[in-house]
């Protein structure tokens, strides 16, 4: 697997996290704490993505 391809792959599961935290927000029984876990797992996408860009 190439770098960019990897870098797609990571954007596209970014994107993917994205959109589940945006529909469980609005999504009444959805807990809190599967909201954060969404954002964590995210945050930390987008931190790697980061260290390959800037690699």
């Amino acid at each position: 697997m190439t770098l960019s391809s990897h870098l797609q792959e990571l954007q596209k599961k970014h994107q993917t996290l994205s959109t589940q935290v945006e529909e469980a927000q609005r999504s009444p029984g959805i807990d809190d704490i599967a909201i954060t876990d969404l954002k964590k797992q995210k945050l930390r996408l987008k931190e790697q993505i980061e260290r390959l860009q800037n690699a």
